[in-house]
């Protein structure tokens, strides 16, 4: 028969119980309340409140019917396109944005992209298809919802 566990009784010769404390401490769960998590919602709360409060509840809240907007830099056009032509939105691309450079002409399809990226692209002697985003149109829009804090306050 195969042995799964050494025993720890290998050394500490004449040590009475070998290193495991009183006689009944070693046989199974019961001097500490049952293995592992067990106990954790009943004797060992406060415990657990104590020494890990962040084990249960939630944290934090969802924002029902987000729209998750995949951009990607203008440094990294230059890499995927293999022509002078790219349209973004076959790719899954909805918003381009202005970080690097572009060196060669490109004609690139995108639904958004900011004020920068596009003159970038323009200066390389390239073209933007799309609906060029500023800062203006944000605000705008935040005022608008009610999300602005100094003009909103102002009228109340």
């Amino acid at each position: 028969m195969t042995v799964r566990f050494e025993k720890k009784v290998r050394k500490m010769r004449g040590k009475r119980w070998h290193g495991f404390g009183a006689k009944k401490k070693n046989r199974g769960g019961g001097s500490r309340g049952g293995r592992g998590f067990s106990g954790f919602h009943k004797h060992k709360f406060s415990y657990v409140t104590s020494k890990d409060p962040d084990r249960y509840g939630y944290k934090g809240f969802a924002v029902p019917n987000k729209k998750k907007i995949s951009a990607i830099n203008l440094g990294d056009l230059e890499r995927i396109a293999a022509k002078n032509e790219i349209d973004l939105n076959e790719l899954g691309y909805q918003k381009l944005l202005s970080k690097g450079s572009v060196s060669r002409p490109l004609k690139v399809i995108v639904e958004k992209y900011t004020k920068k990226a596009g003159e970038k692209i323009r200066q390389a002697g390239g073209s933007v298809e799309g609906e060029e985003v500023s800062k203006e149109k944000a605000k705008k829009k935040s005022e608008k919802r009610g999300q602005s804090g100094k003009k909103n306050q102002a009228k109340e």
